[in-house]
């Protein structure tokens, strides 16, 4: 049973992901989800100004603040309007339903560490030694198939859990900390 999916959700898609390349544009986002409504487009520049320059906002300078608001103005709203995700109206920023719907496309890996996928793939061929020197008798004396069983499910158990935790954490919308949000562009204009 294939699932087809329509060329229109396919464009959608891709728009989505598009729109959500630019970290500017995650973090305008952001701060308009963590407004619990109604924003202001000056209170999300300096929002994104602190995070950006990795500062509380009461050190943000003015020049740093107008550099990210009129980039924020000039370049990203009008994308972030055009997919849906916030609706403007003057100097006001709201985020729509479809914004704080997208965790599932936000779950972000930080660039200093293994993708979730990486890392069971490689706890996986792991047991797959173990299992593999198990078999040939190459584990030493003292140390038992049922030792090795348990060391593994340990360390599948600890992993998903710290997994868990940190996908709840990253959520869009459901962070306590500032955004670290990870991109390859240098799409700050």
């Amino acid at each position: 049973m294939s699932s087809i999916i329509s060329p229109d959700a396919r464009e959608s898609k891709n728009t989505l992901f598009s729109v959500l390349s630019s970290h500017r544009r995650r973090y305008v986002l952001y701060a308009c989800n963590q407004a619990d409504g109604e924003t202001t487009l000056s209170d999300v520049a300096e929002q994104v100004a602190a995070w950006e320059y990795d500062k509380p906002i009461g050190e943000i300078t003015s020049t740093e603040r107008k550099r990210v608001y009129t980039s924020i103005q000039q370049h990203h709203l009008s994308k972030l309007e055009d997919a849906g995700l916030i609706t403007v109206d003057g100097d006001r920023l709201s985020p729509t339903a479809k914004a704080t719907n997208l965790d599932v496309y936000l779950e972000v890996v930080p660039e200093e560490t293994v993708p979730w996928s990486v890392y069971y793939l490689g706890l996986s061929l792991l047991g797959s030694a173990v299992l593999g020197f198990s078999y040939l008798d190459w584990l030493p004396d003292g140390i038992s198939v049922g030792v090795v069983t348990a060391v593994l499910l340990a360390a599948y158990l600890i992993s998903s859990l710290v997994h868990l935790n940190q996908s709840e954490r990253v959520s869009l919308g459901g962070l306590d900390d500032e955004p670290e949000f990870a991109d390859s562009d240098d799409d700050t204009a």
